[in-house]
Order: C-alpha cells, then structure tokens, then sequence
C-alpha cells in the first residue's frame, strides 16, 4: 500500500527545499498526506505530458508515472482507512502543490522538444528529491511500522523511476 504513496511521490515537480526542511517534523497523518499530495501531482504532469508529448520514451515514461502513482495512491488510501488515519494537510504538502501549479504552467508554454526536454529534467530532479527526502526524512520519521515498511518498498519503486527517467533524458537531452 504504502508503495502506491511512493510511486506517487516520484512527481514531475522539484520538492522545494523548504518543505522538504519543514517534512522533518511530520507525523505519521501528514506523511501521508505528503505522498498522496505527491502522487497526484505526478500523475498530473505525466498527463500533461500525455497531452503535449509526441515522443515514444516520453510519452511510455508518462504512461508508466500515471499507472503506477494510481495504483500507489489507491493502496495509500486502503491503508489509511484500515488504520483509521486521516491525512493531514501540511506546510510541506501545501508547498509541494504551490510547487506543482508553477511548474506546470511553465511546462504548459513549451512544446515539442523543448517540452520532452524539461518534463524529463523534472522528472529526475524530482525523483533525486523524493528518493532524499524519503531516506533522510520521511522514512525515519514515520512511526507506524507499517507505513515505514511501504515507505521503504516505494523508496524501491522511486529508484527505479529515477534510472529510468535518466535514460529517457539521454534520449531527449
């Protein structure tokens, strides 16, 4: 479950530092919400890209983002209603959603090449970021058992997202 909140953490948005110094003082309902406000965020730039992307690499990468942070964001749910959690929206989530609606609207004026470009840029500055802050932050400050192992398994899953947005970027860099 808490897997589906990884994945969706691998956004096409660079976390701000700020909230990512503001995340050391979360509780277990606010990581949450962190993830899933992470996760639809990915899933909404891999969209745009859907909408925008003529290329094969980019739009298979997009495809991939909105498969897998859904299916993330779905266990993430479950597993916040079996432990009768409600997410807590924070400074850092706020943060990351102020984020989001920049960039997408820097990224809504490019199109063709340059859009492949720095949607992938994003993509794995944005993955570097979530997969830091998953190991230095987010991970060892949950405190549920549970929801520090799913953080674990989507540290996994976000890795894997990062080599791959690394290989698309050589294609398209």
């Amino acid at each position: 479950m808490m897997r589906n909140w990884m994945v969706a953490g691998a956004a096409a948005l660079a976390l701000p530092a700020a909230a990512l110094a503001q995340a050391a003082k979360l509780n277990d309902a606010q990581i949450a919400h962190v993830a899933y406000t992470a996760g639809e965020i990915d899933i909404a730039a891999a969209k745009q890209a859907l909408g925008k992307s003529k290329n094969k690499q980019v739009l298979d990468f997009a495809n991939e983002m909105v498969r897998d942070h859904t299916a993330v964001n779905q266990q993430a749910l479950a597993l916040v209603k079996k432990l009768n959690v409600k997410p807590q929206p924070n400074a850092t989530s706020t943060s990351l959603q102020t984020a989001a609606k920049a960039k997408s609207a820097e990224l809504a004026k490019l199109s063709g090449a340059a859009f492949d470009k720095a949607y992938v840029a994003n993509e794995v500055a944005y993955h570097r970021t979530v997969n830091g802050a998953l190991e230095s932050t987010l991970i060892p400050g949950a405190q549920n058992g549970e929801l520090k192992r799913l953080l674990q398994t989507g540290l996994k899953l976000f890795r894997e997202h990062q080599a791959h947005a690394e290989m698309v970027q050589k294609s398209v860099g």
